[in-house]
């Protein structure tokens, strides 16, 4: 059987939905015959900035010679994006071996991102990995990602996302993706708000974890000349060139930096060149991602208001005549709210319904961002709205693309003339 085929078997579970806790995978891994014990793993958790931090800390990692692998979601579009050892993916047919076997071990009511993190797991044993960079779902304690023991987690910037599911609030929400924690390791945040930094500190405190801030104990700064410098925990540097661009990911960059010096209270030791060229060589697609033109396209996933605040604030680095809007979300999301930081700047935006099950159609949202004062058109597909703004825009103009992940992945499939395999988790 052919890995869509397998696959098809795997995307079936997605009727399961979200069910957190660990249970289920625990059981899983003990059938592989606990392939996670293999490797040493670092968590990601987190609301904004998860994938690009885990690029840069995979890819300072790979630089330091280490067998390293990345465990990410979603993908943007082919299923195996999720599985990169040394940046490279895992080949199909490799995986279509590994998931039939994960499948063979699975409990019927195990749900999809259950299976696809044990597949990681068995993957990253496979292919001898020493490090794993294991980005979490969308939780901490009940994330499937957590029955993998860790040295240490990093914490991205923590927003309210998923509330159905990890709590109403900043704190609760920090207390669910903290305790991932394993007792006794460090622990690394990037700046939070008041809120859920007091969460975390105290969860620091109670399981005996050091507790590494930004602000506090690193931070980074851009330079006049557009290079990033870098005061760390024992390292200074400067004139670094960050392979990911986007003025936000200075937060990103040096929260990967900052946790790879804290590893060497695990042994694990990485140089100075080792941090400048993997800061560098980092690489992770639909973040900022500039296709060029004429008229150029610019991607990003900011899909919440925190990410979309601060892709606004990327833009006043990109010079263009007009912006053109190319959206599509997510029926669940806070419309107005993720706009509400690109209201001014957009010129005409298309909107369009990205083919996933969650998708909000097209019309619904053109509807809400009348409201709020842009100029929408409808274009139904992700292929027509991004066709219509070609048509539509000048040289000098820039396409913006954004709204979700899935409408950049959608989007990089069909400039590309690949399928298009939208799955949540």
């Amino acid at each position: 059987m052919s890995l869509a085929g397998i696959l098809e078997k795997l995307y079936a579970r997605r009727r399961f939905g979200i069910r957190p806790g660990v249970d289920r995978v625990r059981l899983i891994l003990e059938r592989l015959g606990h392939p996670e014990r293999s490797f040493r793993s670092i968590h990601v958790v987190g609301t904004n900035g998860k994938g690009s931090t885990s690029a840069f800390l995979a890819a300072i990692l790979g630089a330091a010679g280490l067998r390293t692998a990345l465990f990410t979601s979603p993908h943007l579009v082919n299923f195996s994006e999720r599985f990169r050892i040394n940046g490279e993916e895992q080949p199909r047919e490799r995986l279509e071996t590994l998931l039939a076997t994960v499948l063979a071990a699975a409990p019927a009511e195990a749900t999809f991102f259950e299976i696809v993190t044990a597949l990681a797991a068995l993957c990253f044993a496979e292919e001898r990995a020493e490090v794993a960079v294991m980005e979490a779902g969308m939780g901490g304690r009940s994330d499937a990602t957590a029955v993998i023991p860790a040295l240490m987690t990093v914490i991205t910037p923590i927003a309210l996302d998923h509330c159905d599911y990890l709590g109403a609030t900043l704190a609760h929400i920090a207390a669910e993706k903290s305790a991932i924690a394993e007792p006794g390791t460090p622990v690394v945040a990037a700046r939070q708000p008041s809120e859920a930094l007091e969460v975390i500190r105290r969860v620091c405190a109670g399981g005996g974890n050091r507790f590494i801030h930004e602000g506090d104990d690193f931070r980074a700064s851009w330079g006049g000349d557009g290079s990033l410098d870098y005061y760390g925990l024992d390292t200074e540097l400067s004139h670094l060139i960050p392979g990911i661009p986007g003025r936000y990911q200075s937060h990103n960059a040096s929260l990967a930096l900052a946790a790879a010096e804290a590893l060497g209270a695990a042994g694990i030791t990485i140089t100075t060149e080792a941090l400048t060229t993997g800061i560098g060589a980092a690489r992770w697609p639909g973040r900022m991602e500039l296709i060029p033109g004429p008229p150029p396209l610019l991607l990003d996933g900011a899909h919440n208001p925190a990410g979309a605040a601060a892709l606004a604030e990327a833009l006043d680095d990109y010079h263009y005549r007009r912006l053109l809007l190319v959206t599509g979300v997510m029926s669940d999301k806070d419309v107005p709210a993720i706009f509400a930081p690109l209201a001014g700047k957009v010129h005409q935006a298309y909107t369009v319904s990205p083919a996933v099950e969650r998708a909000m159609n097209a019309d619904a949202l053109a509807g809400i961002l009348g409201g709020l004062g842009f100029r929408a058109t409808v274009c139904g597909s992700v292929g027509n709205g991004i066709e219509t703004a070609r048509r539509e825009a000048g040289a000098n103009d820039l396409i913006l693309v954004c709204g979700s992940l899935f409408t950049v992945g959608e989007t990089k499939a069909w400039l590309a003339g690949q399928h298009f395999e939208g799955i949540r988790g």
